[in-house]
């Protein structure tokens, strides 16, 4: 049966189009980005999410410079996820994130509130 391929947003690498993670770059949104609240698909260039009303560009904690709501920091490229702490779950969250968006766990308060 064929598979077709599309590119990864991130490194441009064609991947199943199935893929949840592109396996080049290790990107957890290779086709776009979702609100790291609410999953709802959001653009780059979006003051606002459409989905639940939340920022979408914040200060790094690293850096403190404005960034997309991504993996990484635009600027630093330090990374702008944590584990979530429930043992069974373990997936990456956005560090304002207060619950688990995987399992509903209460998440650590981020740094700096």
């Amino acid at each position: 049966m064929a598979t077709y391929k599309q590119p990864c947003h991130h490194c441009g690498g064609y991947i199943e189009r199935e893929a949840r993670f592109c396996p080049l770059c290790g990107s957890r949104s290779p086709f776009g980005y979702h609100c790291p609240s609410c999953l709802h698909p959001i653009t780059k260039g979006q003051a606002l999410c459409a989905g639940c009303g939340r920022p979408l560009y914040v200060p790094c904690p690293q850096c403190g410079q404005q960034t997309f709501v991504q993996e990484k920091c635009e600027h630093c490229e330090a990374s702008l996820l944590k584990r979530c702490a429930n043992k069974r779950c373990q997936q990456l969250q956005f560090f304002q994130n207060t619950k688990c968006t995987a399992c509903g766990h209460k998440l650590p308060a981020p740094m700096g509130s």
